[in-house]
């Protein structure tokens, strides 16, 4: 989504905020938050929660205590706030009743009183320092990953922060093995003269800040509204009947995709219903054996040891009562299919407008007949100039 900030610069190309927090609603930032608790008070009755919610570059958020008495914050100000060495600048993301519940949710709120504080918000000179340090992050990131490879470090920099007072410079990084990067951040200090700070991140992590496109069309979860990442193992898969395909399976991390737990649940509690499909059903004809289910149409598919190519589509209650015979010590004669459903039969309408059939078009039309000139005979010639 775009703002009005958003416009169109020359020949109608997008303009855009860049990611600066030129952004007046806050629409087009990643991890956004609807606030549907702006207009509610506290249990306190009051009307301000003296702490808000500040987003920082791709999707860093952080909590700040303030004094609501003496700053008033809404949200999509750029604010100033205090650091670990120095200030940075951030975007208020959330504010009033629902920061109290966002901290309670991440058990935070015995913590309170240990947040940073709230400086200022930005000014002009703030904002224009903030920027340039912004523009300098993707050459500065080159350069970083040029001194990684000349020192032969088996790490990845995907992604370069620069503090708004410029105090202070975070390298993501991601890497399979401990990496000594000690003589890197020296030769990163000796380039930027400024601190240094590396960061490593995981996979998911990573393309949670990059962002990009996964395989259902649609942007990374990752990267607008997940938060938490929780561990995906392939029973997720097997329990939806899922082929084993790590191709198909694993998303542009390379880990397995965090949608495989969205349905998770409903697949496991539906799956309650159904026997173990270890368990053979005995007939008269041979013991048949499992091949398939279905879960949501609850139908179920089992095969002859002798035939193992021909599926016996069969309805849950049918295997159920098959199992139930077997427990009793009875064989049925053999597994018989569900009959099919019958076909209901469309009423066909006359034509009795007139109107012309819709395929008319469609037939090729045969070659016309040349007609020929009939050739009169003498006799008739003469008559007729008589």
């Amino acid at each position: 989504m775009a703002c009005a900030n958003c416009g169109n610069k020359e020949n109608g190309l997008p303009k855009g905020c860049k990611n600066n927090g030129n952004c007046g609603n806050n629409g087009c930032d990643k991890l956004t938050v609807f606030n549907w608790l702006a207009n509610v008070s506290d249990t306190n009755g009051n009307s301000t929660y003296p702490a808000v919610e500040v987003r920082f570059k791709n999707g860093r958020k952080e909590f700040f205590k303030f004094d609501p008495n003496q700053l008033s914050l809404y949200e999509g100000e750029a604010i100033v706030v205090e650091a670990t060495t120095g200030y940075d600048i951030g975007i208020v993301s959330l504010s009033g009743e629902l920061v109290r519940l966002q901290i309670q949710k991440k058990h935070l709120i015995q913590q309170t009183d240990d947040l940073k504080s709230v400086l200022r918000k930005a000014t002009e000179e703030d904002l224009e320092k903030w920027h340039n340090g912004r523009a300098k992050e993707s050459s500065s990131m080159v350069k970083s990953r040029e001194l990684a490879s000349e020192l032969g470090l088996k790490m990845k920099i995907s992604d370069v922060e620069f503090q708004a007072d410029q105090s202070k410079v975070i390298f993501y990084y991601t890497a399979e093995e401990r990496v000594d990067f000690r003589e890197l951040i020296r030769k990163l200090a000796d380039s930027f003269k400024t601190r240094i700070e590396m960061k490593q991140i995981g996979m998911r992590q990573e393309a949670g800040r990059l962002g990009g496109i996964g395989s259902c069309g649609r942007e990374l979860c990752c990267s607008t509204w997940l938060t938490d990442f929780r561990s995906v193992s392939t029973s997720a898969a097997r329990y939806q009947q899922l082929s084993l395909n790590p191709s198909k399976l694993a998303g542009q991390c390379g880990k397995l995709k965090c949608c495989l737990n969205y349905e998770l649940d409903l697949y496991v509690e539906e799956l309650k219903e159904f026997p173990d499909t270890k368990f053979k059903l005995k007939t008269e004809k041979g013991n048949a054996f499992f091949q398939k289910m279905d879960i949501f149409k609850k139908r179920m598919w089992y095969s002859y040891a002798d035939e193992p190519n021909e599926f016996i589509e069969m309805s849950l209650e049918q295997v159920k009562s098959v199992i139930e015979e077997n427990k009793k010590g009875k064989k049925p004669l053999a597994l018989r299919s569900e009959a099919a459903e019958p076909v209901a039969e469309v009423e066909t309408y006359a034509n009795v407008v007139g109107q012309d059939s819709l395929n008319r078009f469609d037939k090729p039309k045969g070659k016309g007949k040349k007609r020929r000139k009939k050739k009169f005979s003498g006799n008739r010639s003469k008559k007729n100039k008589a």
